[in-house]
């Protein structure tokens, strides 16, 4: 008992109070040892008086019968309490009090919808509807104003955002800020159907360089996009699968005696496929008749009748609707706000779903406010692209030209068109910054950081470094966007990876090197990256939706500070 309480944040004074049950003051409040283990989080019960207790036990409360009472009081007696002031009382419960920001909240809440790509961007297109922003279309002509707040998709997967200043005119630049939706995760085949050994299995492509290893038993399920027929019109639906359908699961140790010593190396084709049920369980279910029946249909299928099914029910039509699909494995476990003092969020998708929310947070925030757009010459825009995981090579990543098109068609619908250069002239006064998860300084492996580069938790936004041109951050932009915090009182730290050491890219070189536009590599620090589970700092999320939202606000004027190519 003593070491459960002392986990609540009690003092020794309390703890050594632990004693039979006795009379005890009224003044004091009392609580049973064994519900310790039940108080967890936020969440903590109220301390109840000896005599609240036994009054709710008594027959007048309860209608218990006299020798059924003093039966419980007999519990009573023998049961373990702890007593401690009203004072005491009050300290546990502030000690222990979960105060996460309400930032790390809202992310919470944006991840736990986005299990996809796909559902990242319908996510963030409600964030924008509500905040004003108009809906393009990429196929349609645009008609743009001055002081208008825009958003356009493509592929469902990525997002561009972006509002207009109110003295914004051709050849007049664009500020930045770039994240990418996808994440590392198992992708179904475009045949998963697979019977082995008594189980029906789903195939599966591995999709970027996750740590494949974190996805063996966990509880599995599916979501993504999937093409309906209803009727005469062919449906494009975003789907999830709440509950657990599917495991992966490890060999015993019994049969691989040699893993905890030669380590766990699963084989990806072989090895990987999750389990979705057995081939007797779905036979006894369906009956013979209805058996034979899925047979014929799995044989024209290339999926699981059993899997078509179940994406069945969660979109209201029938099995055979289903035309085709891009669906993702996805971990069931809720992303929450966790640790003892409530500072870390736990999470898939933290790379890069944490950037991609802060940005849009940050764009939106500050474009509620007239006055900062009433005065700006500038626009202000937000890219959330796909495929980053996989080298952002595709229509819909940072490879293709979806940023630059947004701000050339938006430049020709401003003002002032007919001079020279004008597209070349916007390039060159935008600002880009790239924004792509960090790591931060592992206390299990503090080796694998150059001693004086160690991004830590609740420390603010990383700059990303490297001479080699991983990162597009140079000594002018980073200069910039440093004074950015400085000026917003925001703090700031610094990554370069070690010499004998590979370094990871992001779309920052990609956008440098394709449009000419000025850039900086920053990221939220955060452990795990690509496991199917991460952490970061909840600090460290309301930072970043700060800098963001100040990089917006100030940079027209940071940006006077240092002229390069005169």
């Amino acid at each position: 008992a003593s070491c459960r309480l002392s986990g609540l944040g009690l003092g020794q004074k309390a703890l050594g109070r632990l004693t039979a049950l006795t009379r005890g003051s009224p003044s004091r409040s009392v609580t049973h040892a064994s519900s310790c283990d039940r108080v967890a989080g936020s969440t903590r019960r109220v301390l109840l008086s000896r005599s609240t207790l036994l009054d709710r036990a008594s027959p007048m409360n309860s209608g218990l019968h006299t020798a059924r009472r003093a039966t419980m009081a007999k519990s009573w007696q023998r049961a373990r309490w702890v007593t401690c002031s009203a004072e005491e009382s009050t300290a546990m419960s502030e000690t222990s009090k979960a105060s996460p920001n309400q930032v790390a909240l809202e992310l919470v809440d944006f991840l736990n919808n986005s299990w996809t790509h796909f559902h990242a961007v319908e996510e963030s297109k409600k964030m924008l509807l509500a905040a004003g922003f108009t809906h393009l279309s990429e196929c349609e002509e645009w008609d743009l104003k001055p002081g208008g707040k825009y958003f356009f998709t493509r592929n469902a997967s990525s997002i561009i955002a972006f509002t207009l200043g109110a003295k914004f005119s051709a050849g007049n630049g664009f500020y930045c800020v770039a994240a990418h939706t996808d994440s590392p995760c198992p992708k179904l085949k475009p045949i998963s159907a697979s019977t082995k050994g008594g189980f029906l299995k789903v195939g599966v492509q591995t999709y970027g360089g996750g740590l494949w290893y974190t996805w063996f038993d966990r509880d599995l399920s599916v979501a993504g996009r999937v093409l309906v027929q209803r009727g005469d019109t062919l449906s494009h639906e975003l789907v999830k699968v709440p509950r657990p359908i599917m495991r992966i699961p490890t060999l015993a140790i019994h049969l691989d005696r040699e893993v905890n010593s030669a380590g766990f190396k699963p084989n990806t084709e072989q090895h990987f496929a999750p389990v979705l049920a057995t081939s007797i369980k779905a036979a006894l279910d369906g009956g013979a008749e209805a058996e034979k029946e899925k047979a014929k249909d799995a044989a024209r299928s290339p999926h699981h009748q059993l899997l078509l099914e179940t994406l069945a029910a969660e979109l209201g039509c029938k099995p055979e609707d289903i035309v085709d699909f891009e669906l993702n494995v996805c971990d069931t476990q809720p992303s929450t706000v966790a640790g003892a003092k409530s500072e870390f969020i736990f999470s898939g998708r933290l790379d890069n779903l944490a950037m991609s929310f802060c940005a849009l947070k940050g764009l939106v925030e500050a474009s509620n406010d007239p006055a900062a757009l009433a005065d700006e010459e500038m626009g202000w825009m937000v890219a959330l692209f796909d495929n980053e995981e996989v080298g952002s090579d595709s229509a819909q990543g940072a490879g293709s030209p979806i940023m630059f098109e947004a701000m050339r068609r938006a430049t020709k619908c401003a003002p002032g068109q007919g001079s020279e250069g004008t597209s070349s002239r916007m390039l060159r006064k935008s600002f880009l910054v790239s924004a792509d998860m960090a790591h931060c300084l592992h206390p299990n492996y503090m080796d694998r950081h150059e001693e004086n580069h160690q991004p830590k938790m609740h420390k603010g936004l990383v700059i990303k470094h490297n001479a080699n041109q991983r990162y597009a951050t140079t000594a002018v932009t980073s200069f910039l966007f440093r004074e950015v915090a400085k000026r917003a009182g925001i703090p700031m730290q610094d990554f370069v990876v070690r010499n004998d050491m590979g370094c990871g890219s992001t779309i920052g070189p990609i956008m440098a090197s394709g449009i000419g536009i000025r850039t900086v590599d920053v990221g939220m620090p955060q452990l795990s990256m690509h496991s199917v589970r991460e952490m970061c700092g909840t600090d460290d999320v309301e930072t970043s939706y700060k800098h963001f939202k100040a990089f917006f606000e100030t940079f027209s004027s940071v940006d006077q500070l240092v002229k390069v190519d005169k």
